[in-house]
């Protein structure tokens, strides 16, 4: 039902509730009002026979009353009177006329209880009647004395009753009269108020409608609908703001929606779906992508942006059993850079299905699709390759256990694109960062570190040894008469003779010690950890080795040369390891000049 027919229909209710009241209530005010009026004309005709009576007792004529008994009945609005005798009277008198006997039980009860009755007879379509029997007693009281005729009589004794009935018509038809009206008002004023209303707020209700039904599509995302034309100024003002609001609304949400989603891996968009809310969530996913990559910006290694991926799966998507691999499409070469479960195929082995077609793999589509998915019988497998860069692939690997885990990790795949989207850049420039570093960091001819890496590292090495209380051996090598193989065999063999020495170094140290190309012939090893034993004992291991090596000329001759050692320690020595570093270029001179191929340990002598 319309708002404007519920409005008059409530109005219209309110008037007949309130007409009926007021019709009852005066309908009851007028019954009572005429049968007060009624009774109180009774009352007086009562008490003017009552005194007429004693006055014709006192007069002596009470003999003649049948004459003033029979006018009675000419009083107008008087259908009927007659008066009752008492027992004291009878006693006394006898029974009298006709018209002094009672006629009814009524008449019995009032003489024997000398209360009044009244008695009212009321019809709606026939005659209504008021009787009312008024008893008379004996009393002494005022001018005449009752005892004085009635001897036998005693106060207050019940001498003899006066019975009255009239007609009611006339208060009865005043408030059917009045009511008559009462009804014909209230429908004039129900049918001008209906007018009235219909005239002055019959736009504005039309308008209300309108507007509900067009909050009703908008509530349920559809923002297409408009309000319809309505009557009145005020009313089409309105309409006009709202279709303009809405208007704007609806064509904003669409750009909003068909722009932002072109950042995101899959348009989420839903038939039917209300634009305000898609724009809402593809807002919301674009936030979160913006603060994960803003945050793995200032994450130092690619393996802490792979752990930060690796978190995002588990806390935000809920997936919890997953592992990443990086694959390199040059060499094929296949590394696990992220494990949150065991690794179930055999894909070092067989190489990735996903990486090799560049599809994604999904057994619930054919559950034996990878060959190399040997021990995934009770799984349902997921794999995703995405490509970082012209030589990286990334493989994310998911198992599900369950229909409902299944179900989730298809719908959380389209955001793990996005996120792997939006690290894809990050991960490239802190590859490229690394290959930076390590080039700067690393000799070129022998693949050791450089002295730059030492410069840049020695501050972090020292704080970590004093804190950790960590000792350091120092060894400071350098090949005897190196300048000799140069003058004797070029440069491409004095190359040779270096890299000979880098592997030497390489084959006789731990993974945990640092072996550096501290200038053009010169090496320095820092062993992590150790004792003055081990220090000496791997010095001299590396000087008998490299004096083993053969040095490749090009051609049949074969070069066998011989390094001095300097050997030093730290923090044993000083608790600055550039001045150890110092130390032990002094005893690697002191071993020059003392014949070469020898290992000499720092002492203090050889600062004087």
């Amino acid at each position: 039902m319309k708002t404007k027919n519920k409005i008059i229909l409530l109005v219209i209710s309110i008037i007949s509730f309130m007409f009926i009241i007021i019709t009852v209530e005066m309908a009851y005010n007028f019954r009572a009002y005429g049968v007060k009026s009624i009774d109180d004309k009774a009352q007086a005709i009562s008490r003017t026979v009552e005194h007429s009576l004693t006055s014709l007792m006192v007069t002596g004529v009470i003999e003649d009353r049948e004459l003033f008994l029979s006018q009675l009945e000419d009083i107008p609005n008087i259908d009927d009177i007659w008066l009752s005798r008492g027992h004291k009277v009878i006693e006394m008198y006898g029974k009298g006329l006709s018209k002094e006997s009672a006629q009814d039980e009524i008449d019995l009860e009032v003489l024997r209880t000398g209360e009044a009755k009244k008695v009212i007879n009321d019809n709606l379509f026939s005659q209504s009647t008021y009787r009312i029997t008024i008893p008379y007693k004996a009393t002494r009281k005022g001018k005449i004395d009752c005892m004085s005729c009635h001897t036998n009589a005693s106060e207050g004794d019940t001498l003899g009753a006066i019975t009255i009935t009239m007609s009611i018509d006339d208060s009865k038809q005043i408030g059917i009269k009045t009511a008559s009206n009462t009804i014909l008002i209230a429908l004039i004023l129900m049918v001008l108020i209906t007018i009235i209303l219909n005239y002055i707020i019959s736009p504005f209700l039309s308008l209300f409608d309108s507007i509900k039904k067009v909050m009703n599509k908008a509530q349920q995302g559809d923002y297409s609908y408009r309000i319809k034309e309505t009557k009145g100024k005020e009313a089409k003002d309105v309409s006009l703001w709202i279709n303009g609001l809405l208007e704007k609304l609806e064509v904003t949400l669409d750009a909003i929606d068909s722009k932002i989603s072109i950042f995101l891996s899959e348009n989420q968009k839903v038939e039917d779906k209300d634009h305000l809310i898609n724009v809402k969530n593809t807002i919301e996913r674009l936030s979160d992508i913006y603060k994960f990559r803003k945050t793995i910006e200032y994450d130092e290694t690619v393996d802490e942006i792979y752990i930060r991926l690796a978190q995002i799966l588990i806390l935000k998507l809920d997936i919890s059993e997953f592992n990443f691999f990086e694959t390199n499409t040059n060499t094929g070469e296949i590394k696990n850079v992220y494990s949150n479960i065991e690794v179930l195929c055999n894909i070092f082995e067989e190489g990735c299905r996903a990486d090799k077609t560049n599809t994604a793999i999904d057994s619930t589509q054919f559950k034996n699709i990878c060959s190399a998915c040997k021990n995934c019988d009770d799984l349902n497998y997921f794999c995703i390759p995405y490509s970082i860069s012209n030589e990286i692939d990334l493989v994310i690997s998911i198992y599900a256990r369950d229909k409902v885990q299944t179900l989730k990790v298809k719908k959380m795949i389209p955001y793990i694109q996005d996120y792997v989207d939006a690290a894809k850049t990050v991960i490239v420039s802190k590859k490229l960062m690394a290959i930076l570093e390590y080039n700067a960091q690393t000799d070129a001819l022998t693949g050791l570190k450089n002295r730059k890496y030492l410069e840049d590292s020695i501050v972090k090495i020292t704080s970590q040894a004093q804190r950790t209380n960590t000792p350091y051996g120092i060894l400071l090598c350098d090949i005897d008469y190196f300048k000799m193989i140069n003058d004797t065999y070029g440069h491409d063999i004095g190359d040779n003779a270096i890299k000979v020495v880098a592997q030497t170094l390489k084959d006789n140290i731990r993974e945990s010690d640092v072996a550096v190309r501290y200038g053009g012939e010169e090496f320095m090893i820092l062993l992590y950890n150790c004792d003055e034993d081990y220090i000496l004992n791997i010095a001299e291991k590396i000087r008998i080795n490299f004096s083993k090596k053969e040095i490749p000329t090009g051609g049949k001759t074969i070069i066998m040369k011989t390094m001095s050692i300097g050997v030093s320690m730290f923090s044993k020595d000083s608790e600055d390891l550039n001045e150890c570093i110092k130390y032990a270029d002094l005893a690697l001179y002191k071993a020059k000049k003392s014949g070469r191929n020898k290992v000499i340990r720092f002492d203090r002598t050889l600062l004087k």
